[in-house]
C-alpha cells in the first residue's frame, strides 16, 4: 500500500526539497550489476529537479557550464565546471542543480552500485 502511495504522489506532483524524487539524469544509457550510467542534460537557465543520489557516483563533464547546486538544508555552491572535468560525489546527497550559463550543460554520471555506500548497507 505504501509503495502505491509513493507512485501516485510521484505521478501527480513535482519533485520538491521535501520530496526529492526526481530522476538522477536525463536517460540511463547503460546498466549492469556494477554501474548505472546516466546521460544528464540541462538547458541554458534550466534545472535538474530535486533528486536523491543513493549511490556514490562520478561525473564526467561533456560540456562546461556555470552551475549551482542547492541541498535540502538550503546551502548553495556555485561551480564553473569545465568540459572534460571529473568530479566525485558521495551518496545520500539530495539536491537541485541549476544551469546558470547561456549554453546547454551535459555530463555523464556513473553510479557505483558497490561503492562506499553499498558497503555500509
Amino acid at each position: 500500500m505504501a509503495d502505491q502511495d509513493v507512485k501516485e504522489r510521484r505521478a501527480t506532483t513535482e519533485p520538491t526539497r521535501e520530496n526529492p524524487f526526481g530522476p538522477i539524469g536525463t536517460e540511463v544509457v547503460f546498466e549492469n550489476d556494477q554501474v548505472r550510467v546516466w546521460d544528464m542534460q540541462v538547458a541554458p537557465g534550466g534545472k535538474k529537479a530535486w533528486h536523491h543520489n543513493e549511490l556514490d557516483y562520478v561525473i564526467i563533464n561533456i560540456t562546461g557550464a556555470k552551475i549551482e547546486l542547492e541541498n535540502v538544508e538550503g546551502r548553495t555552491v556555485v561551480t564553473d565546471d569545465k568540459a572534460g572535468g571529473v568530479i566525485w560525489r558521495d551518496a545520500r546527497e539530495k539536491h537541485e542543480l541549476r544551469n546558470l550559463s547561456g549554453k546547454p550543460y551535459e555530463n555523464i554520471l556513473v553510479e557505483l552500485k558497490h561503492g562506499k555506500r553499498s558497503m555500509q548497507s
